[in-house]
């Protein structure tokens, strides 16, 4: 059995896999149900100096991915210092306290979460490029606390200069990234957004901006030496494995937890263990950047090379010969392929449902 846990910060983790400062890390009776879940380490939800007013609706599940408007705790953070913070301490794994947004805040908010406190993500949500605010505000946290402070990202459109910044100013670690947005979706019967915000905006998290958030993660990984936990999109352990060799060194789950329960940080813990096993992996840090030492040795391509098929596992649905915009795939008696009119795309491979297609990604 492999090894999935986790150390950094001066933090152990039992598994890389903890709550996301979000709905599922409400308030304390959360926090313990994640753990009693099989959350590795637990992230509360955001606080600031005022509790949010949050609009109404303010989640929606859509083909396209999650939505939300979502803000900070709708707890006051003397609710949190009194009662909330007091109960997830009950867990035995890391506490990590979120908190947010702007260095006057952060100056209020630091000196009261610091006592409960085995590290602390810091959230601006902010999307520009200009860095100072960021910055400014990841001052005053570190002028306020003794323990790790972990700086949560928007997925920016220059995410190696903001990361490099955060590093050079003292960020113990990365947290990325947050949701993406805005975005919209409209209710067909009634022509309104499904959203209750002002605008009819929200932010979309889940599945649809994994690869965003891996892309993030990826690039930051390549700048910076301080470990990156990411975040978006984790719904199996083997999404979460992805992340790891994109370069984080735990992940967060939020959208998933939502929508199945907090059962799942353990089910996702325990299919990364099974990828670990089935690949002959010992743990963790046998994967843990190795997109970055693989890309370096693939070979850049433009030409084709045809999908191979294991008929053993292929089933003749006919899915690849449907998707194959080239016509290069039949699927009678048996499957085949025309070499000569075969793209090489590999679109047939991800959508074949048996893994029975192949191509080199090498």
């Amino acid at each position: 059995m492999a090894d999935i846990s986790v150390k950094f910060c001066g933090l152990e983790f039992p598994n890389p896999v903890m709550t996301a400062a979000g709905p599922g890390a409400k308030d304390g009776d959360l926090c313990l149900e994640a753990v009693k879940g099989g959350a590795g380490g637990i992230v509360t939800k955001t606080v600031s100096v005022k509790p949010a007013d949050v609009p109404r609706p303010c989640m929606g599940n859509t083909k396209s991915g999650f939505l939300n408007t979502e803000l900070w705790s709708e707890h006051t953070i003397e609710h949190w210092l009194e009662v909330e913070y007091k109960k997830a301490r009950q867990a035995d794994v890391p506490l990590i306290i979120g908190m947010g947004y702007t260095a006057d805040q952060i100056e209020k908010v630091a000196p009261m979460v610091k006592p409960y406190a085995d590290a602390v993500e810091l959230s601006t949500h902010y999307v520009g490029t200009d860095v100072s605010p960021i910055v400014n505000a990841l001052k005053v946290a570190k002028k306020h606390l003794d323990v790790p402070v972990f700086m949560k990202m928007s997925p920016h459109t220059d995410i190696q200069t903001i990361a490099k910044a955060v590093e050079k100013i003292g960020a113990d670690g990365l947290v990325m990234i947050n949701s993406f947005g805005p975005v919209m979706s409209i209710d067909l019967e009634t022509g309104l957004p499904i959203m209750g915000s002002k605008t009819g905006y929200g932010w979309l998290s889940g599945l649809p901006i994994h690869p965003l958030a891996v892309r993030c993660i990826y690039d930051a990984s390549k700048v910076v030496d301080i470990p990156i936990i990411g975040v978006g999109g984790v719904t199996n352990g083997r999404e979460a494995a992805e992340m790891f060799m994109a370069g984080a060194s735990a992940v967060q789950v939020c959208t998933e937890a939502i929508l199945k329960g907090p059962s799942i940080y353990g089910k996702i813990a325990q299919e990364l263990n099974d990828f670990l096993d089935e690949h002959g992996y010992k743990d963790i840090n046998e994967i843990k950047g190795l997109t970055h030492k693989k890309i370096d040795e693939r070979q850049f391509r433009i030409t084709s090379i045809p999908p191979t098929v294991d008929h053993d596992k292929c089933v003749k649905c006919g899915i690849c010969e449907n998707v194959c915009v080239y016509d290069a795939i039949a699927v009678k008696d048996k499957w085949e392929v025309d070499k000569e009119e075969c793209f090489g795309c590999g679109l047939c491979v991800t959508e074949c449902p048996t893994d029975a297609l192949s191509i080199p990604y090498r």
